[in-house]
């Protein structure tokens, strides 16, 4: 697949994309996930979605991401919404925070994209005992029929490479780096939701994906974008249009806490 930079989409990520769901930091607060007084690090944070919902519940969060441009976008909106959030440029895999520093390390929607086996042993490391890891997804359902469907067809046509189609918006490797770094307590939670998109904010949430703006061609985007249009005009009528989404969220122990 080619490279992917998120930060060639940073104004529609910022813009397009729907963040976690306060039923997400309902479920996690009930499981012992961003709690007041907690401290977070964020790693691959990009537009600062799960960092804004822990700080915006109390707790101290680093947002952590390598792309600048993301962060800008991250920055701003944690300005326009009030929310305290330290944001640095930085590596899942290298942190560079002090030893047993944290209580809690969350990674929304990217954990894909870390060299994972590192990821968990760097959020072992700066981890206090009893701390835990979480993975979380907000994923769209692509269900027979349905725009999600249709769209992931259409990306495929653009960007043959692109290889996260047919998802189910659980990720069962996850269960796996957890127990192999040796986080124990093993626990998850799912839930659906449904999402309405306008049709403008759907174009701009899939050219802010990584088959599309943070993968092809300015040229490629320019016609993948009014194909879509076309899509939806003939196919999908409704507007808003109902995308079906799916919570997930997975985590661990360090341990458990003396």
């Amino acid at each position: 697949m080619a490279t992917i930079n998120f930060g060639n989409t940073a104004a529609d990520y910022r813009r397009y994309r729907a963040g976690f769901p306060a039923d997400f930091f309902i479920q996690a607060a009930a499981h012992g996930v961003g709690l007041p007084g907690q401290q977070i690090l964020d790693i691959g944070t990009g537009t600062g979605t799960l960092a804004r919902g822990f700080a915006q519940r109390g707790a101290t969060v680093i947002g952590m991401d390598p792309a600048s441009a993301l962060l800008e976008q991250a920055r701003a909106l944690s300005e326009q919404e009030g929310v305290q959030v330290d944001y640095r440029e930085g590596r899942a895999e290298h942190t560079g925070l002090a030893d047993a520093s944290l209580d809690v390390v969350t990674a929304g929607q990217c954990w894909h994209w870390f060299d994972r086996p590192a990821a968990a042993q760097e959020a072992w490391r700066v981890l206090r005992r009893g701390g835990t890891l979480m993975m979380a997804h907000f994923d769209w359902l692509p269900l027979p029929g349905n725009v999600v469907a249709a769209t992931e067809d259409l990306i495929l046509q653009f960007n043959p490479q692109w290889n996260a189609a047919g998802g189910t918006g659980i990720h069962p490797r996850w269960f796996a780096d957890l127990s192999t770094a040796g986080f124990s307590g093993i626990q998850s939670f799912s839930l659906d939701v449904p999402v309405y998109y306008s049709h403008e904010a759907w174009r701009g949430r899939i050219r802010a994906s990584a088959g599309v703006a943070a993968s092809l061609d300015a040229d490629s985007v320019a016609r993948f974008d009014a194909a879509l249009a076309e899509l939806l005009r003939q196919h999908f009528p409704a507007d808003p249009v109902l995308t079906p989404h799916r919570v997930f969220a997975v985590w661990g122990r360090k341990y458990p806490a003396e």
